[in-house]
């Protein structure tokens, strides 16, 4: 029997760099990151590479993806990483003390992910983050100010036939999920391939 070998993502591989330039144009020189969904491990490692001095926490819904992530870790030779945690972004209690973070990052979730899952995030953020801290959130949106693409239309219907809960959420949506954890949308950054990159801070 061959053992499979660590997962790995192509979109991740492709935006990861995109969504590293605008980190470190938006965050301090050194500070405390928690990712969401780390999935295959492939952001935290490439981030952690090029921002040394901040200490990443990696998180997941279950540790079925752990091992992958501490390859990517490993593979990179990383010591500005913690092991990764096991993270219900719906649980009121996320197990991690409040106020620790100076970013919050989730990538590609909020799609596949059900729709209470997005108010889940923004109250955790909101508990965890540092007063002076970011949200950063990452993937497609729908906006009621700008045409939707066509590739972002087939990619909801897409996602909605594979499981009716998924599908790409609507900004405004969003905005008011956040509002109500007490989280402002700040900047909003045009990304490739008709993605976001969202900046959300307390207040």
């Amino acid at each position: 029997m061959v053992t499979p070998g660590p997962r790995h993502s192509p979109a991740a591989e492709r935006n990861k760099q995109p969504i590293l330039e605008r980190l470190l144009a938006l965050l301090p020189a050194c500070g405390r990151a928690l990712e969401i969904a780390s999935g295959t491990g492939q952001h935290v490692a490439h981030f952690a590479t090029h921002l040394p001095n901040w200490q990443w926490q990696p998180s997941d819904l279950d540790d079925t993806g752990f091992p992958t992530i501490a390859h990517a870790i490993d593979q990179a030779g990383l010591a500005n990483v913690d092991a990764p945690v096991c993270l219900d972004v719906q649980g009121a209690d996320w197990g991690l003390s409040p106020g620790a973070f100076d970013l919050v990052f989730c990538a590609n979730m909020l799609h596949i992910a059900p729709w209470p899952c997005c108010a889940g995030l923004m109250q955790g953020a909101a508990r965890h983050l540092s007063p002076t801290g970011r949200l950063v959130t990452y993937g497609p949106y729908f906006e009621s100010d700008a045409p939707s693409a066509p590739s972002n239309q087939e990619f909801d219907a897409s996602l909605r036939a594979r499981n009716p809960q998924w599908g790409i959420r609507e900004l405004d949506a969003v905005r008011a999920q956040a509002a109500s954890a007490g989280l402002r949308l700040r900047e909003r950054h045009a990304m490739p391939t008709n993605n976001l990159l969202l900046v959300w801070t307390i207040g």
